[in-house]
């Protein structure tokens, strides 16, 4: 299997399997005299670990991360990075019943036509558990951008839910297991959670992630625009189906004098912009405003509901998922989606640097 790495300058390789001994990255490209400890690593991979509320699979996994090489003394030495997160609590019996079938909407047919050999027991390479490596990679990209730069992400919407945006309160995100800005919609979502679990169902979401104090001039035209690599990014997340940038699919509603997003003279010669539907990027480089990007991800394939399906011999079954699935996938999805924004940031911030005198 090729494609296992992402990114020109800042560079990472993931590898392993969800019922595997153990998962981990390869950073490459991050420069030297950086700290760096597991300690940097560990609170961003404790947002995303499962097994933290009823909204998320009851695996039970402490996602520890261990630095094997490319620090020394605490600070980054400009080599490779290498991170291991050992898996602990596999069952991969739970999948037996399900080795010979594919699941509905989920990668098991597309692995079996592409490679001719899947990994049932959890997806192998296809299944959430890899988000882990991303969310460590992002850990380290963080580190590379510095303090300066805020990357935020929060639910926006879950199943036909939506938040009113008038509630917004970044500091509501860390209060529910949801990641919902919105106090008030935060108990809707997990009664409709609640009910989709119980049914043996899933629901979808939609994220946001937005990032703060990037500055004026970081992309590359034409082809490595700034919100394509950022499109790339989210949409290579298991489960993701949509990504739009500012307004997104919204501008085609608005006309080009309200999509426009007028400027007055600023401080230093930087503009004030009135709105932001552009999403802080424009031709593919960013313009010093806020950075927006959303995500959709579509309700988790893996379910006890009796859905139909085929063998690997082609033979017309039906199929029931057992184990243990997050009822909605796009929940966790938050921290994964602001770590792969953190890692083209973190590319894009070594490029610009080398084309500076």
């Amino acid at each position: 299997m090729s494609s296992n790495s992402f990114g020109t300058l800042f560079r990472f390789t993931t590898w392993g399997e969800s019922h595997g001994p153990a998962i981990g990255a390869v950073i490459d490209g991050c420069p030297a005299g950086i700290p760096l400890s597991e300690a940097d690593i560990q609170p961003w991979l404790d947002r995303r670990k499962p097994g933290q509320s009823r909204f998320s699979t009851q695996r039970r996994e402490a996602d520890k991360v261990a630095i094997l090489s490319g620090v020394f003394e605490g600070q980054t030495t400009g080599t490779p990075i290498s991170l291991l997160i050992e898996n602990t609590d596999v069952r991969s019996k739970d999948y037996a019943d399900i080795k010979e079938k594919f699941r509905p909407s989920h990668a098991d047919y597309a692995y079996m036509a592409k490679y001719g050999i899947r990994d049932y027991r959890g997806g192998g390479r296809s299944s959430g558990r890899e988000t882990a490596c991303r969310v460590a990679a992002g850990a380290i990209a963080r580190k590379v951008l510095g303090d300066s730069i805020a990357i935020r992400g929060a639910a926006v919407q879950v199943g036909p839910h939506k938040i009113d945006r008038a509630n917004w309160d970044w500091s509501e995100v860390a209060k529910n297991p949801l990641f919902c800005p919105d106090p008030v919609m935060a108990p809707i979502w997990e009664k409709h959670i609640d009910e989709m679990r119980e049914d043996g169902n899933s629901a979808g979401a939609i994220g946001e992630v937005v990032v703060s104090g990037v500055p004026a001039g970081w992309g590359e035209p034409v082809y490595d625009k700034l919100d394509s690599d950022i499109a790339r990014a989210l949409m290579s997340i298991n489960a993701v189906k949509g990504v739009e940038i500012g307004a997104g699919f919204g501008a085609v509603e608005l006309s080009g004098e309200e999509n426009a997003d007028q400027m007055r003279a600023g401080s230093e010669g930087k503009p004030i912009f009135l709105s932001n539907n552009a999403g802080g990027i424009l031709g593919g480089i960013s313009t010093g405003q806020d950075i927006v990007a959303r995500f959709a991800s579509k309700p988790t394939p893996s379910i006890l509901k009796p859905l139909q399906t085929i063998t690997a011999t082609g033979e017309n079954a039906d199929i029931v998922t057992k184990g243990r699935h997050d009822p909605c996938v796009g929940i966790r999805t938050v921290p994964v989606a602001e770590a792969m924004i953190a890692c083209v940031l973190a590319d894009h911030y070594l490029r610009r640097k080398s084309q500076l005198r």
